[in-house]
């Protein structure tokens, strides 16, 4: 096949598609509330280790009998509570992608809310580092899978003409979660007990089920079912995503483009194993403009640079 482009696996931009419902924008939106979830956890950690209460329970502390230069978490402890969650994500992100090509998007991403809310709670119930970095270790798996799934799943529900758009919301609920993180820790900060650290750590759990619970009455995607040959299924769900009859030329005319894309994809992507799979992201040079390691390298530096 070399480099020639299977025609029928180029998107047509003369379809007209079927136009945008107030349902579609609504069911990304809600999708959207995932960037809340990953923002409100990034961001909660460092008010709650500036709490009073926290520093007492953690380094043992007095703050009658330290002066306030001395009285503040180890800067070990900082740098590790910090960046275990990110260690967690990492390898959370790491296996999603395949999860959610086995058994859906949507059941990799509730999944992800369940692992998450294990961790809330070893969290919550802390009082030592030790349980509190095992906490947020696990948490940063469950984030893992839903930052690495949800934006998949809201590309593949949204239509084509107004996907940038859409998918951009994450990046929006992403400062909305930060912010609501500082509101709170702002909130608890001055308790004279545990509620001060564990008030903000413990909502967690509420952003978990609603995202989870309410992805559990979401359709799957389309594209899912496509890759899994059950094209009944895939077109019933587009049409339930699109607000159209099944029936509908343009139910018919999307389904085919993503069949169209789905096969295409199964011929150019090289045949081997799930290792060989992962090595055919890093083949070519760096210099070739139309290498797989020149893009993964440019696609993984955007989402580094902007962290």
């Amino acid at each position: 096949m070399g480099d020639a482009v299977a025609p029928n696996a180029l998107a047509d931009t003369t379809r007209v598609e079927a136009p945008v419902t107030f349902k579609t924008y609504m069911m990304c939106a809600f999708a959207a509330f995932g960037g809340i979830f990953f923002g409100y956890d990034s961001g909660y950690i460092n008010g709650v280790m500036g709490m009073s209460y926290f520093i007492q329970e953690f380094e043992g502390l007095d703050p009658a009998t330290t002066d306030s230069d001395h009285f503040v978490v180890s800067s070990w402890k900082k740098s590790l509570i910090t960046s275990i969650l990110s260690a967690g994500t990492f390898f959370g992100a790491l296996i999603a992608g395949d999860l959610a090509d086995w058994f859906g998007r949507r059941i990799t991403i509730v999944s992800g809310c369940a692992i998450f809310i294990v961790g809330v709670v070893l969290q919550t119930a802390s009082t030592t580092v030790a349980l509190l970095v095992v906490g947020r270790l696990i948490a940063g798996f469950g984030v893992g899978f839903v930052s690495a799934i949800i934006i998949l799943y809201m590309s593949e529900i949204a239509p084509r003409k107004v996907r940038g758009a859409i998918v951009s919301g994450y990046q929006f609920c992403i400062t909305i979660g930060l912010m609501l993180a500082s509101c709170v820790d702002y909130a608890t900060q001055n308790r004279t007990d545990s509620g001060s650290y564990r008030i903000p750590i413990g909502i967690q759990i509420a952003w978990a089920l609603i995202l989870g619970g309410g992805l559990l009455m979401l359709p799957e995607s389309p594209r899912y079912f496509v890759r899994k040959g059950q094209l009944d299924k895939a077109s019933h769900v587009l049409a339930r995503v699109r607000g159209q009859p099944e029936d509908s030329e343009y139910i018919k005319q999307e389904l085919a483009e993503i069949v169209a894309n789905n096969e295409y994809e199964m011929q150019a992507m090289p045949q081997g194993g799930y290792f060989t799979t992962w090595l055919n992201c890093f083949r070519g040079s760096l210099f070739h403009p139309n290498s797989n390691l020149r893009r993964t390298v440019l696609g993984t530096s955007l989402q580094m640079m902007q962290q």
